[in-house]
């Protein structure tokens, strides 16, 4: 039997538990709000363009909620500005605990927050940034050696808080190059499954956002060395970071930088494109 292994916790912080205490406070009121309404979860999401996992994970404070999204709903779901008169309290929250992640993990969290440009490719799993929270939790509970209980919560609610960065504005340009056996590993169960292939359709479609899907057919493959994640932090030179087997790199040395970014332009040109891609995942979910 696998050892279980506790993290070691980032310095007690009273502005993380007083920020997550925020989030729990506004997801109770949208969930109110909402039931008053009369409206599911789903429905609400597809009014305010998110998906019903999004609107789940918001309204039990796990996911940060943006302040586009605290002015839509107010309106929507006639708050009277209550809602509205939170966004200042969400943004200085936000601030104070945007990196919670392991040590290992904090240099390359830094730079995804105010990265302006994102480039992943995933041959194993679908990547973090668009994950749901169930698919993440199923990724976190299989992990060697066993994590307890209360590490694998916390890991999945700074995964989610991570994603805020693709509904703030202006968004980094974002692009995701995934491997076709991604789509149809049913990490989590069938049920996990769908809901994940739903929210791919639903960032996919996002116009900061291109998402590809590289055929398993396809005879040539340049990244064989394993998955990948280019970053353009504001302001400074475009850099790399690898993680296999829990060990991570950043990457700053420019000419293995230039190799990783040539070898993630040869896979946009040999998968799928973007609406090729939206098709295939459509066709997945429909098989389920």
């Amino acid at each position: 039997m696998d050892d279980v292994v506790r993290e070691e916790r980032p310095p007690p912080a009273e502005d993380a538990d007083a920020s997550a205490d925020l989030f729990r406070a506004l997801g109770k009121q949208v969930k109110l709000l909402r039931e008053r309404a009369g409206l599911t979860q789903r429905e609400l999401g597809e009014r305010l363009g998110y998906g019903e996992e999004q609107i789940s994970s918001l309204e039990r404070g796990r996911r940060v909620p943006q302040p586009d999204f605290l002015a839509a709903a107010d309106e929507l779901l006639g708050a009277g500005g209550l809602l509205r008169a939170a966004t200042e309290d969400v943004v200085r929250a936000r601030a104070k605990t945007r990196v919670r992640h392991p040590s290992w993990f904090r240099d390359y969290a830094r730079l995804e927050a105010e990265a302006v440009e994102l480039h992943f490719y995933s041959n194993q799993a679908v990547p973090g940034l668009l994950q749901t929270e169930g698919y993440a939790r199923a990724i976190f509970a299989m992990r060697r050696p066993l994590l307890d209980e209360e590490t694998i919560e916390r890991r999945v609610a700074d995964r989610l808080a991570r994603q805020e960065i693709l509904g703030r504005w202006p968004a980094p340009t974002t692009g995701f190059v995934l491997e076709e056996v991604v789509l149809r590993r049913p990490i989590g169960g069938p049920a996990v499954q769908a809901a994940q292939l739903q929210q791919l359709l639903s960032v996919g479609r996002l116009r900061t956002v291109e998402l590809q899907v590289m055929p398993t057919d396809r005879e040539e493959h340049p990244s064989m060395a394993g998955p990948f994640t280019l970053l353009t932090p504001k302001g400074r030179a475009q850099v790399a970071y690898t993680e296999v087997q829990n060990v991570s790199r950043l990457i700053t040395d420019s000419e293995e930088v230039r190799v990783i970014a040539s070898r993630y332009g040869i896979l946009r040109a040999q998968a799928l494109t973007p609406r090729e891609s939206l098709a295939l995942i459509e066709k997945t979910l429909g098989e389920l």
